[in-house]
């Protein structure tokens, strides 16, 4: 299950459940999309996968129980600032390739 992590990892910007500024990794690192695009260059510091918006949990039981009252976000904050002059150098490498080419 997707946790929706509350902020974004760099910046701490709040990201709730249901902005549509939150952008993801496949490991669920979660930015905000000014980070993700301008400071990360679509580069996940973390493992060097590229990012997608994040989906929006439904607020209301459409069906079957999945939605956010029954699976809650995240309230764990992980707020680790980028080291952006090793992240510049990292990036460097691999942004030119589209993050499925990765």
């Amino acid at each position: 299950m997707l946790e929706l992590r509350p902020t974004c990892e760099h910046c701490n910007k709040s990201l709730p459940a249901d902005s549509l500024e939150a952008r993801i990794c496949s490991y669920e690192c979660t930015f905000c999309s000014s980070c993700a695009d301008v400071v990360l260059s679509n580069v996940c510091p973390n493992c060097g996968g590229g990012f997608v918006p994040r989906p929006i949990r439904p607020a209301k039981n459409w069906k079957s129980d999945n939605f956010l009252g029954k699976d809650p976000a995240s309230t764990i904050v992980k707020h680790r600032q980028v080291d952006l002059a090793s992240h510049a150098k990292f990036a460097a490498k691999i942004r030119h390739i589209a993050p499925e080419d990765r």
